[in-house]
Formats: C-alpha cells, structure tokens, sequence
C-alpha cells in the first residue's frame, strides 16, 4: 500500500507541476525514480517532522500541492500544532502520507502505534482523513487527492493486503463504499478492517446470517447520507476500526447518531483498541486478536447483537 501511495505521488507529478514530494529520513530507495528524473520536485529532509509541516505550508502558499511522507505517530503527535496553525487553520492542499497506522508497527511498541491518530486529527477544522483498506483503493483514491481543496492526513497499512475492492467502483473522497449489500447485520469498517470484517460476513454467512459491510474509507468528513440511508434497514450495527475505541469513526457515528437520530434506538456496537497503551510486542495480528480484533470474534459480536446466540 505504502509503494502504491509514493508511487502515485510520481504519476502526479508527472501530470500536473505543482506537485511535490518531502520525505522525513525515510531511508534509500525512496521515489529513487522521481529523485533522478524530477530533482527539484523531490526533498528528502532529515529527523525534522516539524519543519517539514511548515516546510509544505510554504510550498502549499506559494501554490505547490505538497505531498509529505512520514512515520504517522512522528506525523500526528509531533506535529499537531504545526498541522492546526499551519495547515488548517490556512486550509492549505498539503497531503500527509503517514507509514504505519494503527498497530502496524507492533514490534516497536507503543511508542510506534499510531493508534490514536484519528482522534488528534479530527477535532481539527478543514482536515480529511482517509483510510484505504487495499492497494487498489489506495491507488483510485490518490487520484482524487489531487482537485481535494482542503489538507489530507492518508493513513497507510503494512501493505501487502489482500485486494478487496472492486476496480469498477467509483470511489471518491466523503463516499462510503458498500462492499456487502447489509440485511440482518452490518459491519462498519475503515482502512485494513474491512479485510477482517469481510471474512466475518462468510463466517456468519456459512451459519445462515446475512450480514453487510459498509466501508469509509473517508473518516472525515464523514458520509452521514450513506448511514441515514442504511442504518434503518438493519438490527444492529458493528463498527470496526484499528484505533483506540475513543476519538475514531464509532465515536464519529455516536455523534452522527446522537444529532440525527437520538429519537430512535439504534442497536450500535464500537469494536477497537482497548483504552490503554499495549505491554506486548510482536505482529500486528497478534495484537489486534489480543484487542479482541479478528474475523471470529467480530462474528460472535453480530450474533450477539442480534441475538443469534445466548450469553
């Protein structure tokens, strides 16, 4: 996914001229393409997060569209303030590729678990954020960024995943992407989620439950007209992200829930990363089956909510 991402920032530049890459000591073999061939379109600056966010604010003024890549807990604690004053509070088209979001770089510990990035970001005025769950959304949605008026945060995964997504499908930036038409259930994911919540829908499928997946891709500004329209057909609602359970899209649809439909009951469950930091080191699965994160337990949490089996 990461490959894809910087990739695509070469295929822009090579089609519109204000586009321009900074890296953060992002090491050899980065864009080494676009840094031969487009030397003054490429900065490769050093440990300095902070200065880069000002650095593509700069730019971003003087009519660049800055693409600027780095690890996400450097890109979001770091540079929080730098990102409010200097992004936002200008709505400049500055797009932050951020490298391992949520738990993808597990063997590293808390200190590289970007687990919380969604929350910092979205109390924010002007961002978007977005979470591409395979290669090829990553790809389709990349395209998109280029007209987006307003600053991007692009959360990457580890790459590698498998592709789910439909090349037919037209994806845009605020659009959720219904993957699996919702009945009884429905799944509501973001970034890689969608992969575990899809095999939870076979696994419920195999047991006669049929279970939707809708997934934003877009956590803000979040597609309210997407839920407004499915919410009503189905009993219960599970939403799925590698994120802290506070401050990321299931708090953003309690909100969405509690100012567009508090008079009615909706049957909502949030399944993320519990409220502390990780002692463990290891695999990003591993973490995530510890969290109570994989395709069993979020088909035991449907049938739950939809009362399929006892407690």
């Amino acid at each position: 996914m990461r490959k894809t991402a910087l990739n695509s920032v070469y295929e822009l530049a090579q089609k519109n001229k204000q586009v321009v890459f900074i890296g953060s000591d992002l090491g050899p073999g980065v864009l080494d393409e676009m840094k031969i061939n487009m030397p003054n379109k490429f900065y490769m600056e050093g440990v300095s997060e902070q200065h880069i966010i000002g650095m593509s604010a700069g730019l971003a003024l003087e009519g660049f569209i800055p693409y600027v890549n780095t690890i996400a807990t450097f890109l979001t604690r770091r540079c929080f303030e730098q990102i409010a004053m200097d992004l936002c509070l200008h709505d400049l088209p500055v797009r932050l590729i951020a490298n391992g979001g949520g738990l993808v770089y597990a063997p590293l510990g808390p200190t590289h678990l970007a687990t919380e990035d969604f929350g910092i970001l979205k109390t924010l005025p002007n961002i978007t954020i977005i979470a591409p769950c395979d290669a090829l959304e990553m790809k389709e949605l990349m395209k998109c960024t280029i007209d987006w008026p307003h600053p991007i945060y692009i959360r990457l995964g580890k790459g590698g995943d498998k592709i789910i997504s439909n090349s037919k499908t037209n994806f845009k930036i605020g659009k959720a992407i219904i993957m699996k038409k919702p009945e009884e259930g429905l799944f509501i994911t973001t970034g890689v989620m969608a992969q575990i919540a899809a095999e939870a829908c076979n696994i419920l499928k195999n047991e006669g439950i049929q279970c939707g997946l809708m997934h934003m891709h877009t956590v803000k500004p979040l597609d309210q007209d997407s839920l407004l329209k499915w919410i009503p057909k189905v009993k219960a609602i599970v939403s799925v992200e590698e994120h802290f359970r506070t401050g990321g899209l299931g708090s953003s649809i309690l909100e969405f829930l509690n100012d567009k439909m508090n008079d009615t009951f909706i049957n909502f469950h949030r399944i993320g990363i519990p409220d502390y930091y990780t002692k463990n080191y290891g695999s990003q699965k591993s973490l995530l089956e510890t969290a109570g994160i994989s395709p069993k337990s979020l088909a035991l949490e449907m049938k739950l909510r939809l009362k399929k089996i006892n407690v």
